[in-house]
């Protein structure tokens, strides 16, 4: 029986050993991956632990995170955010709002009026024809800096995979079954650094956010936390649960792209960030809540892929209740309005 990392108003999201997938018996890899499904299945969140990124990367890829954002201003607009093809770039505070919003003009007027506040930088595949990415002068605090996130990326592309053999399995597929699906690592790599914010900017405007309620995009999401907190679950009552940093996890999502591939039979549920959880009595913020980072690993199909409905998940055709799309072409027109 895996543990609960979120129990609450009908949410249960599972924390579960991905150790016993990678390394198990033939039991055990069939039990955790029945475990990883279900949980996309009925939540559309699983927290993973014994993922094969060590804790200590992990706290180096964040310290360099922090680093990044304490480069001047100038210095990260010249590594400015072009266009929603690159997706690759740095974004200032106010550039982008998260949001389950698909009309521009929308978009744009609650941008205006509650922008999220954060700010990101997004890598993409090394390599990719036409869409290089954005990497700064390494000196002194960011040296290395290129080296370190590439090799993150590698370590994140191969969680991917594995997660993906695991739902394979879990809907009694072959367990490759994704792999020529995710073998380019057509995926985004996002470095988010929330600043330091006064606590009366929540009390002055109450539908102020760190960032704005949303689903993802793409197949899954990995989202390595700290320890600030402030990620919520919608759960199936409408409300918001908070999903609090556990040690050592990853939290995985899964996105709209691998909930249209399934027939609607995995959930992409919405999230945001909000101000932290209030602290005890006699443990407070003051009047400021502290900066918080995360790093997310946003994962897709292969761009060049076209998705249809999963076998298994309708028995007549008239059952299917998307029509295939390029996975690519899907994404850009999702970036498309969020900035």
């Amino acid at each position: 029986m895996e543990a609960a990392a979120v129990q609450s108003q009908d949410l249960l999201i599972p924390l579960i050993d991905f150790s016993s997938f990678l390394n198990g018996d033939e039991i055990q890899r069939q039990e955790t991956a029945k475990a990883i499904l279900h949980g996309f299945q009925t939540a559309g969140f699983i927290y993973l632990k014994n993922i094969p990124i060590h804790p200590q990367r992990r706290r180096e890829v964040f310290a360099m995170s922090a680093k990044f954002f304490e480069l001047d201003t100038a210095t990260k607009m010249s590594l400015e955010w072009t266009t929603p093809q690159a997706n690759r770039g740095y974004s200032a505070p106010g550039r982008e709002k998260t949001t389950q919003l698909i009309d521009i003009a929308e978009v744009a007027k609650l941008k205006a009026a509650i922008p999220d506040i954060k700010e990101s930088f997004e890598i993409g595949r090394e390599g990719e024809e036409g869409q290089p990415n954005q990497w700064p002068q390494e000196s002194g605090d960011i040296l290395g800096f290129k080296k370190m996130m590439l090799d993150f990326f590698a370590q994140c592309k191969a969680v991917h995979v594995e997660v993906m053999r695991a739902i394979a399995i879990g809907m009694d597929l072959e367990a490759s079954f994704f792999d020529t699906y995710v073998d380019v690592g057509d995926n985004t790599l996002r470095l988010l650094h929330y600043p330091a914010v006064k606590k009366d900017v929540f009390q002055i405007n109450p539908g102020q956010v760190r960032a704005g309620e949303h689903s993802d995009y793409g197949s899954i999401t990995l989202l390595f936390q700290d320890s600030r907190g402030g990620l919520q679950v919608q759960s199936p009552s409408g409300d918001f649960v908070d999903a609090t940093p556990i040690d050592d996890t990853v939290v995985v999502n899964a996105g709209d792209l691998l909930a249209r591939w399934s027939n609607d039979t995995i959930k992409s549920t919405v999230h945001r960030v909000v101000e932290p959880p209030h602290k005890k009595e006699g443990d407070t913020y003051g009047d400021t809540y502290p900066a918080r980072y995360s790093i997310a690993y946003f994962c897709n199909p292969n761009f060049k892929s076209h998705i249809e409905a999963i076998p298994g998940t309708f028995a007549t055709e008239s059952e299917k209740k998307y029509e295939g799309i390029n996975s690519g072409d899907y994404l850009v027109q999702r970036l498309g309005t969020t900035y």
